[in-house]
């Protein structure tokens, strides 16, 4: 299966939209997107996609008051801390936005999830800790390091992982 794993749009919902559209062209099967969504207009974006799309909230998602609401509505699956996304032989990615490294750092010392995604450094991540690959698609918004605006691109199949700039 792949999925594009999408983080730290603030809002933009320009970039957010080409890089939906790019993860689409590009085979994806699901989005995911770790927190700091923004705007409704991007929560809207997520749910016009055609295909399936979560969204777990970020730090900066508590200034958006109706963000569970806005998704609902959109039919975005949400989830205030974490999402467990279906992925091949009955096994999920969980995807968090980081900011609480305690049920960050307990999710991947757990092992119970083969992929967990997060957020919230705006810094890109492709790391094995044990028998869990730890996925930071970089951000949509204010990327840190020497990378411009990103996401990633996970197939589980292959169990690669394509960090993708968005122009």
């Amino acid at each position: 299966m792949i999925l594009a794993i999408v983080s730290d749009s603030h809002g933009h919902a320009d970039r957010l939209e080409r890089a939906i559209n790019d993860a689409i062209n590009l085979g994806a099967r699901t989005i995911v997107h770790c927190g700091d969504v923004g705007s409704a207009q991007c929560i809207r974006l997520l749910g016009d996609a055609p295909i399936p799309a979560y969204l777990v909230a970020g730090n900066m998602d508590r200034f958006h008051w109706h963000l569970g609401d806005d998704a609902h509505h959109s039919a975005v699956n949400y989830s205030p801390k974490t999402a467990e996304v279906p992925i091949d032989d009955g096994q999920y990615l969980v995807a968090t936005h980081g900011h609480d490294e305690r049920l960050l750092d307990t999710l991947i010392a757990g092992g119970q999830f083969p992929y967990v995604a997060h957020g919230h450094t705006h810094t890109q991540r492709n790391e094995r800790i044990g028998n869990v690959r730890v996925i930071n698609p970089g951000a949509l918004h204010h990327p840190r390091g020497h990378h411009g605006y990103s996401f990633a691109m996970l197939d589980t199949e292959t169990d690669k992982v394509t960090f993708v700039d968005v122009t």
